[in-house]
């Protein structure tokens, strides 16, 4: 599995390189100091993940990683940051980020996450999970409500022209899985995915999947650890 590390400090960013180059079946074929080299080592070595650190000089790590998901879609970008707030990891998730962990994370946390990215699938920090849950249950920010144009609220009650196959990706998309793995989940295309997900997007007017997630949590489709 090829990865890529990408952290504007040396000695974190060649810490992280060498402990992930160790662990069974990674390797690290580049390191990038900005978002900027981020994206070049995507086209340059085409790697299976990208460990993403967010504020780094010139290009930042939410802009590259859009960069990347526009322009590698089968490169799928974990941050691994310290921030924890709801605005980076907002940020980020719409940017097409498949994963967020926070530098607290062990070594093997990163290397699962990392694995799991790869396979297809969502990973999200313990923390950063429950900054979602707490943005659910209180609507969502009021800049993220202004720019959807429209907010699901916390009701109980879904919105009633979803069909059980819409409701179904809807809760799989809570639990984290990206679309090729909700496609061999539901046993169909991805192609029948992509139309599920655009038909409930545009009945429940969710913006983007970081919205569909909390949407999910806030009508108890998907319940948190505990």
């Amino acid at each position: 599995m090829r990865l890529v590390v990408a952290d504007d400090q040396t000695a974190i960013r060649e810490a992280l390189a060498t402990v992930l180059d160790l662990q069974p079946g990674l390797e690290v074929v580049a390191t990038a100091r900005d978002g900027a080299e981020a994206v070049r080592a995507a086209g340059e070595h085409a790697p299976d993940v990208i460990l993403m650190d967010l504020d780094m000089p010139r290009t930042d790590g939410v802009e590259a990683t859009r960069r990347i998901t526009e322009r590698y879609p089968e490169v799928a970008v974990v941050v691994l940051t310290t921030f924890a707030d709801e605005e980076y990891i907002l940020a980020a998730l719409g940017a097409g980020a498949r994963g967020y962990l926070t530098k607290e994370s062990g070594r093997q946390d990163i290397a699962r996450a990392v694995r799991v990215a790869a396979a297809g699938q969502s990973v999200l920090d313990p923390a950063v999970r429950d900054r979602l849950v707490a943005a659910a249950a209180r609507g969502g920010s009021p800049a993220e409500t202004a720019d959807a144009g429209h907010d699901p609220g916390p009701g109980p009650a879904l919105v009633p022209d979803l069909t059980p196959r819409e409701i179904e990706v809807l809760t799989l998309i809570g639990q984290g899985l990206a679309n090729r793995a909700i496609a061999e989940r539901l046993v169909v295309s991805e192609a029948t995915v992509k139309t599920h997900i655009n038909n409930l997007f545009a009945k429940a007017h969710l913006r983007d999947r970081a919205h569909a997630v909390r949407y999910a949590f806030v009508h108890g489709l998907v319940r948190t650890r505990g």
